[in-house]
């Protein structure tokens, strides 16, 4: 499986949060799966820290993300095509982003945002109640 790590999702398993539960937990340490984590979340990550909402240095995570073995993933044209077309359930650019993301890679998206199940993208939860 290929699984893109939401924004949030990202944080709480470099943090080692406990919302991070059993199956995802699972998911992201189970070799034969790629975790993917989005420019766009570091994008997201560099504007909360700029706006006083996040206390990070983006080196220090660039650096968890390489040591964790996750892949980058560069934000191209097709995701944009997908992102058009997407529909306004919410208001989060950055959401908007990743799940156009996960469509356009054939990717499951793991989040914990309940305006996920909104869209028409595969999805895992970050806790084990499912979707």
């Amino acid at each position: 499986m290929r699984i893109l790590l939401d924004t949030h999702a990202l944080l709480w398993w470099l943090e080692g949060d406990p919302r991070i539960e059993r199956q995802a937990q699972d998911l992201v340490t189970d070799p034969a799966n790629d975790i993917l984590v989005s420019i766009a979340s570091l994008w997201e990550l560099v504007v909360k820290v700029r706006v006083g909402k996040l206390e990070a240095d983006i080196r220090d995570i660039g650096a968890a993300i390489n040591a964790q073995g996750f892949e980058t993933l560069a934000i191209r044209p097709e995701h944009l095509e997908d992102l058009i077309r997407l529909p306004m359930h919410h208001r989060d650019p950055f959401d908007h982003l990743l799940i156009a993301q996960a469509i356009a890679e054939g990717l499951t998206l793991l989040s914990e945002d309940r305006h996920v199940s909104a869209y028409p993208v595969a999805y895992v939860t970050c806790t084990d109640k499912g979707p």
